[in-house]
């Protein structure tokens, strides 16, 4: 599952280090910051992906979400405002959605393997990168598969970042080769695709490359 930000292509890279042919899915699905479908689209060529599949699903009908419907993105929150609350850009189900469809596509492929880059630390309060999560979610996935009820493939949900810093997926990127100037983190980038520096998103990225003692090649001069 590729976004195009700076933890799924870390896990794309993590997943062609462990010898994986890896075929990656991104989703456009109504997000005000579609430009990151353009960062997944560089990603997946540079860390060469077997295929890269983009899925239409226009989650704007529900809304609810600073991502998809007319909500203003927070800016400036503090590191402990982060940590507290869901936030307003808690886009409703959304990796159940995109796990679902990954799933799907798994078992038209013959794979057993999904790789998803959440991570439990720096996650700005998303109840669906929690460990508990993935965990259920592939009980659930070989309970509800044809491949997995045969017993010819149990699927597995790999999240090899989950507990990782964001400093740590940085040098872990950094150390597997990623061109991290290809990604794209932004919640609310202006009409030229530029980030707004201000959101979580931006925050936690910039808090990360801070840490590890590595510029952010895709930084604002």
């Amino acid at each position: 599952m590729l976004s195009g930000g700076l933890d799924s292509a870390t896990c794309l890279a993590v997943a062609r280090r462990d010898g994986f042919e890896c075929y990656a899915l991104s989703f456009d699905y109504g997000q005000r910051h579609r430009v990151e479908l353009e960062a997944a689209a560089r990603v997946a060529a540079s860390l060469g992906a077997a295929r890269h599949a983009i899925t239409r699903i226009d989650l704007r009908l529900f809304g609810h979400s600073a991502l998809t419907a007319d909500i203003d993105v927070p800016k400036g929150r503090s590191l402990e405002e982060m940590s507290h609350d869901i936030p307003v850009t808690y886009v409703p189900a959304r990796n159940t959605i995109f796990l679902s469809f990954a799933v799907a596509w798994a078992e038209t492929l013959g794979a057993a393997d999904i790789f998803i880059g959440v991570n439990a630390l720096d996650y700005s309060g998303y109840p669906d990168c929690r460990p508990e999560y993935i965990e259920a979610f592939e009980r659930m996935a070989n309970l509800a598969t044809r491949a997995g009820v045969e017993g010819h493939t149990k699927l597995r949900i790999h999240a090899p970042l989950l507990k990782l810093s964001k400093a740590g997926i940085v040098r872990l990127g950094s150390e597997l080769g990623v061109d991290l100037g290809l990604t794209f983190s932004c919640y609310d980038p202006d009409a030229a695709g530029r980030p707004c520096e201000g959101c979580d998103s931006c925050q936690l990225r910039a808090k990360g490359f801070a840490e590890a003692g590595v510029a952010d090649p895709a930084a604002s001069a």
